[in-house]
């Protein structure tokens, strides 16, 4: 009763302090218990509406949609009050789909009468102390994720303050493990049965959605301690429910770890190890190989699985046996499975390693991604389809020799408008030749004789574009005289004699400085 005074006390001078006046009618003082926004809060803690919880009871069974989103809407004011209600409410939730139809069946009934049951037996919440440290437990399944925020009060029992859970979303039910977990998780003092959580923060093999997750809890001061299974019962309750559970899914993990297991009695490597695990202090370490002994205290058994891990904040992963059936399976599901998705070498072995150990299990993902039909069929090719042809180097100069024609040039005083370009292919020598823009096809192979072979010889090899100047008759007559041979470039493809169109490209930004100032006397020696 003192520290009720103490409160009405300092209430009072507030309300003094800036003239504010209440109805002594509507006032109550010295209460075991007050109703405060649709609540009941007593020294004890906060407890539902009788009212509201005695409406929704006695609410009918719905003939419509309509009517089940009006129970809903009055059943999600309370529902902080109910462990689990996102795992009761989730039939209901799916028949108010768009596209369902109205069709009350058992199941539906079901979750109806637990919601009410539920809240009918709801808890005494604690109220929050703001001078003690918060607690947080959480859990997430394929169909629910749940968490509650806890505090010890003064003889350390551990309180519930307030419980929440929901439905996943449907791209969020696709998520493995590891990232469910995570997703349930909040600041504070966050308690989990997922151990590997603990590193999250330090790993070096992230997600693009857990960065973007551990990015937003950077923001906060919170620590997570890792609490078993068996321990966390408050927070795995509000996650699952055993006839919610997706058969499917339970039933392949169950295969291919059964399979796991009988596949260590055929490795000679594993059965030893096993075995000395599964007898404990009658154990003989003699029968383990040097290798094994030294590595004994990263390997452990759970559930007839061997597991490793390289030290402890390092998540435990299954080992697989020497079985090519098994390691084809895992890789099977890891990338071509439709969640999957047929991902590259690096995600794929991320998706492994994380739950499975397999010595040089990187080359093996590395291998199975690169031959795998779907991807090489669907999936566009990051590489050339044929390996460049480079052309041979010369072996003296002028032995193989580049030529190109570079006009629209402005006219100098003798008429040119265009310049014949010659091209060392081994000395990167250049030879310039003014010409008029009327050359003919066959002028171009008197050009060629008067203005390279009389100064430099004949070549054995003369590379050009396909241009009209270089693909008349006349040209083969003269190569076929002479004894050499000229190679044309690809179609379209002027990379091929890069080197001319770079001297050209050089050339016509020279000349085009020389003729802002002399534009008629560019091609004077």
């Amino acid at each position: 009763m003192e520290v009720h005074v103490k409160h009405l006390r300092r209430v009072f001078e507030v309300m003094r302090a800036n003239k504010l006046y209440a109805n002594i009618d509507k006032c109550v003082f010295a209460a075991e218990e007050i109703k405060v926004l649709g609540c009941f809060v007593s020294r004890v803690g906060v407890r539902a509406d009788p009212g509201k919880v005695k409406a929704i009871a006695a609410w009918p069974t719905p003939r419509s949609q309509k009517d089940l989103r009006k129970w809903l809407g009055l059943a999600n004011y309370l529902h902080k009050y109910s462990a689990g209600y996102a795992e009761l409410a989730r039939p209901l939730s799916d028949l108010l789909n768009k596209d369902a139809d109205w069709v009350w069946e058992q199941q539906y009934q079901d979750a109806f009468d637990s919601i009410k049951a539920s809240l009918q037996q709801a808890p005494v919440l604690a109220l929050p102390d703001e001078n003690k440290s918060f607690g947080v437990v959480c859990n997430a399944s394929d169909y629910a994720i749940g968490c509650a925020l806890l505090q010890k009060d003064d003889e350390g029992r551990e309180r519930v303050i307030s419980v929440k859970s929901r439905q996943p979303k449907v791209a969020e039910r696709n998520y493995p493990v590891h990232d469910k977990e995570l997703l349930a998780m909040k600041p504070f003092v966050i308690y989990t049965d997922h151990a590997s959580l603990r590193t999250a923060t330090n790993s070096p093999h992230l997600s693009q959605r857990m960065a973007r997750w551990l990015s937003f809890f950077a923001e906060y001061n919170f620590r997570v301690e890792y609490k078993p299974g068996k321990l966390n019962v408050l927070a795995d309750a509000l996650s699952r429910r055993p006839d919610y559970e997706l058969a499917h899914v339970s039933r392949v993990t169950t295969d291919l770890y059964d399979r796991i297991r009988l596949a260590y009695q055929e490795d000679d490597n594993y059965t030893p190890l096993v075995q000395f695990l599964s007898d404990g202090k009658d154990a003989k370490v003699d029968r383990l190989s040097p290798r094994q002994r030294a590595q004994l205290h990263r390997y452990e058994l759970a559930d007839v699985l061997l597991h490793y891990r390289v030290d402890s904040g390092d998540p435990p992963r299954v080992v697989v046996p020497n079985n090519e059936d098994l390691k084809y399976e895992i890789l099977l599901d890891a990338h071509d499975a439709p969640m999957s998705g047929h991902l590259g070498r690096e995600k794929t072995y991320q998706m492994v390693s994380q739950t499975f150990r397999r010595p040089r299990i990187y080359k093996r993902v590395s291998y199975y991604v690169k031959t795998c039909e779907t991807c090489q069929r669907v999936k566009p090719s990051g590489h050339a389809s044929a390996p460049l042809l480079s052309l041979p180097v010369p072996a003296d100069c002028w032995k193989s020799t580049s030529l190109d024609f570079v006009f629209g040039l402005s006219a100098d005083d003798k008429g040119n408008t265009g310049i014949l370009v010659f091209v060392c292919r081994l000395s990167k020598m250049v030879r310039l030749t003014p010409v008029r823009d009327k050359v003919t096809g066959k002028q171009a192979p008197q050009l060629f004789l008067n203005s390279m072979f009389r100064h430099h010889g004949l070549s054995e090899t003369i590379v050009s574009d396909r241009g009209p100047l270089f693909t008349g008759a006349s040209w083969d007559i003269l190569f076929h005289l002479l004894g050499t041979k000229l190679t044309m470039s690809t179609a379209d493809h002027p990379q091929t004699d890069g080197q001319t169109e770079r001297v050209n490209r050089v050339l016509e930004d020279t000349l085009r400085s020389i003729c802002a100032e002399a534009p008629r006397s560019w091609s004077d020696d």
